[in-house]
């Protein structure tokens, strides 16, 4: 039977450890339909590798050198927003896996999952764009507390990062080309989402969910 599609889903691979990225390259290459455009081995050169090729997916090692992954995640998502971030590691606790489902992430699996579970996680991930894949162990979860409210846009995002530099709704408008009225609905639903009482309370938590990147304050307009 013919496994292979018309338009390969592209994948990049990041893991500090060469012969692992050997072996998933030669898996996913193996069963047809996806093309590895690139590996990397630390967090720098993810964002250069992401930055160049605007993967489909991504299967990022929870433990690469440079960034914390949940940064990691959070600079692929804005440089990318239609990749598809599948994490593996050999370590599924609640806390860390709550982290990064608030950070976007589309896929959580252990390294000990077969090969064809690696395949239809990448393929699931990228023909349904809201569809979540976990294999973890189930006392993770468990324990797992899903992201408060949904996942924000990437318009509320760029909102979001430019009030947590203490920006007023007109300074935002004017840096992101928008009307004021356009901004205060962001700033709505956004609240809505997260649940928050004041633009702090929302910063805050998006901070702390890795929804927006830490910023110094801005010095306005």
């Amino acid at each position: 039977m013919d496994r292979t599609t018309p338009n390969p889903i592209s994948v990049a691979l990041v893991d500090d450890h060469t012969l692992f990225r050997e072996g998933l390259r030669e898996i996913l290459e193996s069963f047809g339909g996806m093309d590895v455009v690139g590996e990397a081995g630390d967090s720098g050169s993810a964002i250069a590798l992401v930055e160049d090729t605007e993967p489909d997916v991504v299967l990022l090692d929870v433990e690469i050198p440079g960034d914390e992954v949940t940064e990691t995640v959070a600079r692929i998502r804005k440089l990318s927003p239609e990749t598809r971030i599948i994490i593996l590691s050999m370590y599924d606790g609640p806390q860390l896996l709550t982290r990064l489902l608030a950070a976007g992430i589309r896929g959580y699996l252990h390294k000990s999952v077969h090969r064809d579970e690696l395949i239809a996680a990448v393929r699931s991930v990228y023909e349904d764009q809201s569809r979540l894949v976990l294999a973890v162990s189930r006392s993770s979860l468990a324990h797992v507390e899903a992201p408060t409210g949904g996942v924000l846009s990437d318009k509320e995002v760029e909102v979001l990062q430019l009030a947590a530099q203490a920006l007023s709704n007109g300074q935002i408008a004017r840096r992101l080309g928008l009307a004021e009225a356009t901004v205060k609905r962001h700033m709505r639903n956004i609240f809505l989402k997260l649940n928050a009482v004041s633009r702090i309370d929302a910063v805050n938590k998006a901070l702390a969910g890795s929804l927006i990147l830490p910023q110094t304050r801005g010095d306005g307009d």
